[in-house]
């Protein structure tokens, strides 16, 4: 595992087959298709990727499955963060072998209030399992849906003890004073933003990047902002055109609303799978969906 985390990373949606099982040729076929589209990098088996309803053994045939397809370990930045750390362990040790970048990890996040000492023990037990220097780890915070915060403090004493390993965090908090916080406090570290309306700050402010669920429907609006950079006002209006969708996507259950989309543009019904207890979007939100979206004059690039 070489290098950082940088620019326009997809949190990647996993299709389901008609057992409600992932299907990993579909998402290796999903994956080409954001990496050849705009993405940098694919988050998989992250919240987006609905990884916590897949068990352990499902998580490792995702990731032996899209090695096997041929997905560049380069481009992977797995979600491994597990309740319990010997899952953790497991999923971390396997994306080592197969060359992913990194991986990108929850705390546990069952028990709240927790100390962070115990955050502490927790992450070093993980890395002291992995076992392996290749390891990059970068934290993710997203206290709305972990319930566990992952403090300054904790960063600070995570670099200190495993320098090397902890490579950057993913800040899904949507606070974007507290992610430029962490490029300012923490410059040695690729800080993502976990929300797209973030993104052009931070990437003035020196940041790495973000990781967006919307980049699995519009990342080459990500890319423009990204591109546009040096000059400032041409991504300024890049970055209002990423906003609004972003916008009109939050109107809608995400998960859904996106796969929703990707079933209406490729005519894949499978699309709108997703397991328990997520529902589909339905075809009426779908259709009152898709109407905003052009409506501001947003293209989902053909499928192939």
């Amino acid at each position: 595992m070489t290098g950082l985390a940088k620019g326009v990373w997809a949190a990647a949606l996993t299709p389901l087959d008609a057992a409600l099982s992932p299907d990993i040729p579909a998402l290796a076929k999903h994956c080409r298709w954001l990496l050849a589209g705009g993405c940098d990098g694919l988050a998989v088996l992250g919240t987006t990727g609905e990884a916590n309803s897949f068990s352990l053994s499902e998580r490792l045939a995702i990731l032996d499955g899209l090695f096997q397809a041929g997905i560049p370990g380069a481009n992977l930045l797995p979600g491994t963060g597990c309740a319990a750390f010997p899952d953790t362990v497991a999923l971390s040790k396997k994306a080592v072998e197969l060359g992913a970048l990194g991986v990108l990890v929850l705390p546990p996040f069952y028990y709240k209030n927790v100390s962070d000492e115990g955050l502490f023990a927790s992450y070093a037990r993980v890395i002291e399992g992995v076992g392996d220097s290749r390891l990059r780890l970068y934290l993710y915070h997203f206290p709305k849906m972990s319930g566990v915060a992952i403090s300054p403090s904790l960063i600070e004493r995570l670099i200190k003890a495993y320098p090397g390993t902890i490579a950057g965090l993913k800040d899904s908090a949507g606070d974007l004073e507290h992610t430029l916080s962490l490029v300012r406090n923490f410059p040695d570290l690729s800080i993502l933003a976990g929300y797209d309306d973030g993104l052009l700050p931070l990437l003035e402010a020196g940041g790495g990047g973000c990781i967006t669920a919307c980049a699995n429907i519009a990342s080459p609006y990500a890319q423009a902002v990204v591109r546009a950079l040096p000059d400032v006002k041409a991504a300024q209006l890049a970055q209002m055109r990423l906003t609004q969708i972003r916008r009109t996507m939050e109107g809608y259950p995400m998960i859904a609303a996106m796969k929703e989309l990707l079933a209406r543009r490729g005519g894949d019904d499978g699309w709108r799978r997703l397991r328990p207890p997520l529902t589909p979007l339905g075809e009426e939100k779908g259709g009152d969906l898709a109407a905003q979206l052009a409506s501001i004059g947003f293209d989902l690039r053909p499928i192939s």
